[in-house]
């Protein structure tokens, strides 16, 4: 079993790693110099031919640009040509779900992209769906883990309690989006599959009790009316979207429950590993 990963980032070293320990051959493309990950096998994003070739899954992480999907306009012809390829997994993101003004979305909603960024997803999912192979495209919701989560703004000083009543966020941990993708690399499966844990919860709550597992004051509340005047274009479109996200069908489909059902579980999670890791007191 060959994987070829787009894209070493973030979530792709956490597949990576899941993949590895599945006994899978790793192979990812990096652009410019990227930090080595034992196990994978790192080549240039322009010289992927030949590990295309001798793939037999494939999962792409890159996000598409104005231009389209990068992988699709560079490597087509080679993905749809490839011997051995069984299956493909392309990381999307709920943000194609658009504005449910505070409503429930499932895997059956049709996309509903309110922003640019959104509809170049639902573009880059048809895209690669065009190709005719069994593909998983797996929507995310806010991803968080090690190193990125509210711990790294509120040691900063940077972290803000924005209130926005009835407004909610959906999470996913980075081992969670792991956890799917290999349970559907598995199968072989095939189809829509949402990638957000089962408690949608609003930014201020979070903020709180990632305070509370530091031991220090959460910031002071701060109305969102207020804060949207200093945000950046890409906080605002995130902010004017209302949605919660629901993954029951993914998770049966899969056979998986979360390990991280929730932010209270998973900010706990990232706090033990960062500090057995050393990387933060």
């Amino acid at each position: 079993m060959n994987l070829l990963i787009f894209g070493l980032g973030y979530s792709g070293r956490a597949i990576a790693r899941a993949a590895i320990a599945a006994g899978y051959a790793v192979t990812a493309t990096t652009r410019g110099k990227a930090a080595a990950e034992p196990g994978v096998s790192l080549i240039p994003f322009d010289a992927a031919e030949e590990a295309i070739a001798a793939a037999t899954h494939i999962v792409t992480t890159a996000a598409p640009d104005d231009q389209g999907d990068p992988v699709l306009a560079r490597y087509r012809m080679a993905i749809a040509a490839a011997p051995h390829l069984r299956w493909l997994g392309y990381l999307s993101t709920t943000g194609v779900y658009g504005d449910a003004q505070g409503g429930w979305v499932d895997e059956d909603t049709p996309p509903n992209p309110g922003s640019e960024r959104s509809r170049r997803r639902v573009e880059a999912e048809r895209a690669w769906a065009a190709l005719g192979l069994p593909l998983a495209i797996f929507r995310l919701a806010g991803i968080y883990g090690p190193g990125r989560s509210m711990f790294d703004d509120l040691r900063a000083g940077q972290g803000r309690r924005v209130v926005k009543p009835g407004h909610m966020f959906g999470r996913i941990h980075r081992e969670d989006i792991a956890q799917g993708v290999l349970a559907a690399m598995a199968r072989n499966a095939a189809g829509i599959f949402n990638l957000a844990d089962d408690e949608p919860a609003a930014s201020a709550d979070v903020v709180v009790e990632a305070a509370r597992l530091l031991g220090v004051e959460p910031p002071p509340p701060l109305a969102y009316d207020e804060a949207v005047k200093t945000m950046s274009p890409m906080a605002r479109s995130f902010w004017a979207e209302n949605r919660k996200v629901r993954a029951a069908k993914t998770k049966a489909a899969l056979g998986i429950a979360w390990k991280y059902p929730d932010y209270r579980a998973g900010l706990a999670a990232v706090l033990r590993e960062e500090r057995a890791q050393g990387s933060h007191q």
